[in-house]
């Protein structure tokens, strides 16, 4: 089963800054959704397993279902908000994080497991899982940005297109990516566009958000 069978939204992923406070950060998503954020994955490197924990009760109580919510990369944290009743609807999970087969027997199968995917043999890994493993793959950078030093070099929208082109399940472009992107991300390949600074880090999250979702209305993905 995959994102699409189950009609998640995957437009506009709104990844959380954690440069940002945490209690100014919530303001933040909640006022990114009134935007038209349609998925909120929760990305806290520096936190503690209990802190990020607390986090995620806190982010889900202020979602409240609007959207989905996933966090990234702990596994264990969303088995642990779920079994304090949190409504956390997945993970996302790096390349040297817990294998995605292992998050989908544990986490059952109506939850949404992303993967971060951004060379070919990435790829070839995603097609080699049982079918229904994951729902989208994240793939970037697009560009280079500050908000992750370390990441892989950059793909630019050819290189997304590429990637895309070589895989059936859903691409989500990140890294850098400005409103002026989504319309040629989106004719690229893209189910969406992940953003992390562009909206939290703005003025109006609301408006920020808006600016993407308004960007391509009418984009469909082409195959």
């Amino acid at each position: 089963m995959t994102v699409r069978d189950r009609d998640h939204d995957l437009a506009l992923h709104l990844v959380t800054d954690d440069r940002i406070e945490f209690d100014v950060l919530v303001g933040v998503v909640d006022r990114a959704i009134a935007g038209g954020a349609t998925i909120v994955q929760l990305r806290d490197k520096r936190a503690t397993a209990r802190e990020l924990l607390e986090r995620v009760i806190a982010l889900t109580d202020v979602v409240d279902g609007r959207v989905p919510v996933v966090v990234d990369d702990r596994l264990d944290v969303v088995l642990a908000a779920r079994d304090a009743g949190a409504r956390v609807d997945g993970v996302h999970l790096g390349q040297s994080d817990i294998p995605p087969l292992a998050a989908r027997r544990l986490l059952g199968r109506d939850a949404i497991v992303g993967w971060t995917a951004n060379e070919p043999a990435h790829l070839a890994a995603a097609a080699a899982m049982p079918s229904g493993t994951l729902d989208y793959l994240g793939v970037g950078v697009i560009r280079p940005t500050t908000t992750k030093p370390d990441h892989p070099p950059a793909l630019g929208i050819d290189g997304f297109a590429r990637l895309a082109a070589a895989t059936a399940l859903p691409c989500v472009a990140i890294g850098g990516v400005a409103p002026g992107d989504v319309a040629p991300l989106r004719a690229a390949g893209a189910a969406g566009v992940a953003v992390v600074s562009a909206i939290c880090g703005a003025m109006d999250p609301a408006a920020a958000a808006r600016s993407f979702r308004t960007a391509a209305p009418a984009a469909e993905v082409l195959r």
